[in-house]
């Protein structure tokens, strides 16, 4: 993916009227008409890449969408730099160590995306989180907060179906049936 940052020459928490000045700057700079005719290739190429990070950079929408997939990027790549230090680490191990490790990468891990709060994937995402990874049921241990919170969000969810489906005209016959007030 091409860093706009880079092309335009300023920092990624640069404002809109940095952006806008670099960009004047670098079209002055790099003008195909400025050039002779090899370089005016180079130059057209270039002016090309700085208007396509200006556009994305000048909107703000598409800049915040830019933003997140900048950010998706290096954290796949910090990701997998991690895997392959933890394969060059695990290959130096003892076996019965690796053996541990195996087991560990099995059990099912949490992932949590911070790009989802407060919208709906956000939403079933932390219900998921909440029913997956859970230990048996054991009668002589009480309850834990979390399923405390599982259940507190299982009844609301419910609730709110079923208000839902109260005020749609042909369910509500139904639902009137379930309630028997």
């Amino acid at each position: 993916m091409k860093n706009y940052y880079e092309i335009l020459e300023v920092n990624p928490k640069a404002s809109p009227e940095i952006i806008e000045k670099a960009y004047k700057t670098l079209v002055k700079k790099y003008h195909p008409d400025l050039y002779s005719s090899v370089q005016k290739r180079d130059a057209e190429r270039k002016i090309k890449e700085i208007n396509e990070a200006y556009n994305i950079l000048s909107d703000s929408f598409l800049r915040k969408q830019y933003d997140m997939e900048l950010e998706k990027e290096a954290q796949e790549y910090y990701y997998k730099m991690q895997r392959q230090q933890e394969y060059s680490r695990i290959q130096n191990e003892p076996r019965q160590e690796i053996h541990q490790e195996r087991k560990k990468q099995r059990e099912p891990e949490v992932v949590k995306n911070k790009n989802n709060v407060g919208t709906l994937s956000g939403i079933t995402d932390i219900i998921k989180e909440l029913f997956s990874v859970r230990p048996k049921f054991d009668k002589k241990k009480s309850f834990s907060k979390t399923d405390f919170i599982a259940l507190g969000l299982t009844i609301l969810i419910m609730l709110t179906l079923g208000i839902i489906l109260w005020f749609i005209p042909f369910t509500n016959g139904f639902i009137r049936q379930l309630i028997p007030f």
